[in-house]
């Protein structure tokens, strides 16, 4: 069974990194004191981070000090030269000393004759904790935290309002690009690809930079700034805390290389699944009708097996980066812990200075995770901005800025003449050679002929939907290169094969860009055409809510389409197989409508079934982009020619 190519999965690598960013980059330039803003401030904040362990550090020396006795050797010395004591407290004081000297003592035995000791003794060198200076430290770490949240939440503010305003600047050069576009872009692209720029695509970009820009300077300059501390703080500890973090950091890099392979394997399965449920769901009934169930099933499970094998072994592999990290932080403390222990033993570091290590170990490891997930979401900002430029560069239609002249489609009489037009889709081919033709004001002109003859390349033509490239077109003698597209699309009525409404209100559907219409009108135009009928059988009327899908039948919407075009009222008239979808009956009070329309305006009319133009003044028979015959039916069926074969043909039995 065939597969489209349905899904798109994550967006692939960057062709040009580099420049890539720095285009997105110069496309936020409207933002950029805003964007700096916002970096600057997460810098900020990863400068405050870093100062508080040694804060924390000075608070847990102040609090340690404050609960040992004073036993230094300015305060024994003071003791023992104070005679206000007694000798035998003195006595007693040297006892104890001997006893906390002795290696071979019980240390606790030690303390509690300290407490022990005379009251004149004890007073000297009692713990007395710096209430003072634990209150001044602890106030300013509060305040550093405020700040820092307040700091936090500005940039997080500021950078969300960047990306926000970014995506909506992007999407709305999308949809005014759109409309710049040729439909020689739309007939070579397909339409989901470019709702995949528009939705994922932006939404990846905004997503991804809200999250990751901040990230990595916050990384980064904690990173840095937690090697410059803990070097300043102790060299010793530093190397300590650094190799064993490296150590681990390395496993990990062995395990991101190994599943990266299994990830890009996921991806390309799950594309190739979603491209297979998106073919059996769209042709559904087809597959039912041919049995084509089993096979479906069959072909759905082999995808999924497959996807199930690289999910378990990227899902393996990736969910041991947690336990992993979580080795290196605590493989990063112990180092910490036994080398802090010993360097504290020796009397080199304080206490506190293991708790800022503590501290600085974390503030080592995590950056260096959130890195490597910052760089990846700008490996997917590039990729998807890449698309986003490329869809944007795409070749516009030509500018229509000064020099054109207008025709006020009320005063428009609706003489056409075609003029030795030439067209091809592309360099390669040409449908349309030597096109020549005159419409007089008010005939109704059919143009048939077999597929790809290029009746609907004329047509194309005509509304200036392409650019011909030899010849010329006019109405009332000016030249449509003289004229907007705009003002030519304004000029005619275009009623097609495949009809296509609008989600809302029924009377918006029919009005549809016309202002000034009433309902009175729109139900004049409703009965012409015997719209009316189903159109009061609905709950709303004309404020039923319609769109696109199957809640009304192909002819009731061809019906309004119909509807819509003699609403509009202009003085060139369109058909593209506008009966197509529409039954015997309701055909001929759709022709009687059509006839009262195209009174007194020049009406060009594509059409396969050949019945439907026997009233009409000129008849082109088209195959393969040239005039083989014309002139009315009568004339027409007496040359028993090309066009004498077609219609007969539709009436064999």
């Amino acid at each position: 069974m065939p597969r489209f190519g349905g899904g798109r999965g994550v967006p692939k690598k960057s062709k040009d990194f580099l420049g890539s960013m720095k285009r997105l980059f110069k496309s936020l330039d409207k933002w950029r004191y805003l964007l700096i803003t916002s970096l600057l401030l997460a810098f900020i904040s990863a400068i405050i981070a870093l100062s508080t362990p040694n804060k924390l550090s000075s608070l847990t020396d102040v609090i340690t000090e404050g609960i040992k006795p004073q036993l230094t050797e300015e305060k024994i010395e003071e003791i023992l030269k104070d005679k206000n004591i007694d000798q035998k407290d003195k006595q007693e004081f040297l006892q104890v000393l001997e006893k906390m000297k002795d290696e071979n003592g019980n240390q606790d035995e030690a303390l509690q004759s300290i407490n022990d000791l005379p009251k004149s003794i004890y007073d000297k060198i009692k713990p007395v904790m710096d209430l003072d200076k634990v209150k001044s430290i602890a106030i300013f770490l509060g305040v550093l935290y405020i700040i820092s949240a307040i700091l936090s939440y500005i940039q997080s503010y500021s950078m969300t309002t960047v990306s926000n305003k970014f995506a909506m600047h992007l999407r709305s050069r999308i949809s005014f690009k759109i409309n710049k576009l040729p439909l020689k872009y739309f007939d070579s692209h397909e339409t989901g690809d470019m709702l995949s720029i528009v939705t994922n695509d932006v939404d990846t970009v905004a997503q991804n930079m809200n999250q990751s820009l901040t990230t990595l300077v916050t990384s980064i300059t904690l990173l840095l700034g937690s090697i410059l501390m803990m070097f300043i703080t102790n060299w010793v500890m530093a190397i300590t805390a650094i190799i064993s973090s490296v150590l681990g950091f390395s496993l990990v890099f062995v395990i991101l290389t190994k599943s990266q392979k299994y990830f890009t394997q996921r991806q390309e399965e799950l594309g190739k699944m979603n491209g297979h449920i998106e073919e059996v769901y769209s042709g559904h009934n087809v597959v039912k009708a041919y049995n084509g169930m089993k096979e479906a099933k069959k072909e759905f499970d082999n995808l999924n097996e497959k996807l199930y094998v690289c999910n378990k072994k990227s899902q393996f592999l990736s969910g041991l980066m947690g336990p992993i990290m979580g080795f290196v932080g605590n493989l990063g403390y112990v180092a910490v812990c036994v080398v802090g222990s010993i360097l504290v033993v020796d009397d080199i570091i304080s206490f506190g200075t293991i708790v800022a290590f503590m501290i600085y170990v974390r503030m080592f490891t995590n950056p260096l995770s959130q890195i490597a997930q910052a760089m990846t979401s700008l490996q997917s900002i590039a990729a998807s901005s890449e698309r986003v430029f490329e869809f944007l560069d795409e070749k516009e239609m030509t500018e229509e800025i000064d020099g054109f002249k207008y025709l006020d489609k009320n005063k428009v009489k609706g003489k056409i003449e075609f003029k030795h037009v030439k067209f091809g889709y592309d360099d390669n081919r040409t449908i349309i050679h030597d096109f020549n033709f005159v419409a007089k004001p008010g005939e109704k002109i059919a143009i048939v002929g077999p597929t790809g003859a290029g009746k609907t390349t004329m047509v194309n033509l005509l509304m200036k939907f392409y650019e011909i490239k030899d010849g010329d077109i006019l109405i009332d003698g000016v030249s449509i290169h003289e004229l907007t597209r705009e003002n030519v699309h304004d000029l005619f009525v275009m009623v097609l094969q495949d009809t296509w409404l609008l989600e809302g209100s029924l009377r918006e559907n029919l009005k549809l860009n016309n202002k000034g219409v009433t309902d009175e009108e729109i139900w004049s135009a409703c009965e012409v055409v015997g719209a009316d009928h189903f159109i009061k059988t609905l709950p709303n009327g004309l404020d039923a809510t319609v769109d696109n899908s199957d809640s009304i039948s192909g002819g009731q919407k061809q019906l309004l389409t119909i509807a819509r075009g003699m609403i509009k009222n202009a003085p060139l008239l369109i058909l593209d197989e506008a009966t197509s979808n529409v039954d015997t009956r309701t055909e001929e009070l759709v022709q009687k409508a059509m006839d009262k329309l195209t009174v007194g305006k020049t009406s060009f009319i594509i059409a396969h079934r050949l019945s439907t133009i026997k009233n009409a003044d000129h008849i082109l028979v088209m195959n393969e982009g040239d005039i083989i015959e014309e002139g009315n039916h009568e004339t027409l069926m007496k040359k028993n020619g090309f066009y004498a074969e077609l219609y007969n043909s539709q009436f064999k039995k």
